[in-house]
């Protein structure tokens, strides 16, 4: 199973990020974990996976952003340590 962490700088709070994020998430399928927003502005996403292309995929759109609303700017990828998530999830 590969996790990762990602933090998401731009503009990315305010645009739907956390629920483009959840729909991206369901429509590649196998892809868990949780999306939220950070005090700094940035949007932080914990996401695992057995299918590593699907991971790929997810880490690829992250990085291009939603919609016109959104800019990303950068995205800080590394590989993390959590819980097992059975679905994907929008925190607060």
């Amino acid at each position: 199973m590969k996790k990762v962490r990602l933090i998401v700088s731009g503009r990315v709070q305010g645009v739907g990020f956390r629920y483009s994020t959840f729909a991206l998430a369901q429509s590649l399928g196998d892809i868990y974990g949780r999306v939220w927003n950070n005090d700094d502005g940035t949007v932080e996403i914990l996401a695992q996976s057995d299918d590593s292309a699907k991971m790929a995929k997810f880490i690829q759109e992250i990085r291009k952003g939603p919609s016109k609303w959104a800019k990303v700017t950068y995205v800080d990828v590394k590989m993390a340590n959590f819980k097992d998530y059975t679905d994907f999830q929008i925190a607060n």
